[in-house]
């Protein structure tokens, strides 16, 4: 297990969650900037996703470093504006088939609230008929998958399978711990995340035409 310099993240990844929350509390008192806070506890979780593919962290040490991250956010979100504002535009997000994870996926749905996007969260283990449902009634011009789990990859590549065999031009915007290149062109995905920012960066641009 990879041990982390950096206070906050190493909190997360050790499921310290009444240190992680004292510490986002200070660094937001201190005046640093929310998405700073968000990168550190992002690399926690990174940690925390690495752990259980590696069989150290189990579905229990999930659950409490997904309390740990809920309740960092919880704090943050007020901070990270667009609350009041006009929503820019819908975008569908959901964990696949067969994963239950929704750690990283809870940190890109308040990114991109608070970038000012009206987010339609499905949760986890959702199954792709439910995508493509909702895509249709939101009319949503992108829609984020999230996966932890090496074997969820073929539900990936079905739920974008089943949009495309809708006729929907969605774009599609993945993210996991292990999503690269590769599994972006293998499953037939747009975009890929590498960090929780980049689904408001993508999301910029397909909004923008």
């Amino acid at each position: 297990m990879a041990k982390l310099s950096e206070p906050l993240a190493s909190a997360i990844a050790e499921l310290e969650d009444d240190k992680a929350i004292e510490l986002v509390k200070q660094r937001l008192d201190g005046g640093t900037k929310p998405l700073e806070i968000v990168r550190s506890l992002q690399e926690g979780m990174s940690e925390v996703g690495s752990r259980f593919e590696a069989g150290d962290y189990f579905l229990s040490e999930l659950i409490l470093a997904g309390e740990a991250m809920k309740g960092a956010m919880d704090l943050l979100e007020p901070h990270l504006g667009g609350v009041n504002q006009e929503h820019r535009g819908d975008v569908v997000i959901g964990t696949v088939h067969g994963d239950v994870h929704d750690l990283g996926k809870n940190i890109v749905v308040m990114l991109l609230k608070g970038a000012g996007y009206n987010v339609i969260d499905l949760g986890v283990d959702v199954p792709a008929d439910k995508f493509v449902d909702a895509i249709k009634e939101h009319n949503a011009p992108l829609v984020g998958m999230s996966v932890l789990l090496t074997g969820c990859q073929p539900a990936m590549k079905d739920t974008i399978t089943a949009i495309r065999n809708a006729g929907l031009q969605t774009k599609v915007i993945i993210g996991g711990n292990y999503v690269d290149e590769i599994v972006k062109n293998n499953v037939g995905a747009d975009f890929i995340g590498v960090g929780a920012s980049d689904a408001v960066k993508y999301a910029n641009q397909v909004f923008a035409g």
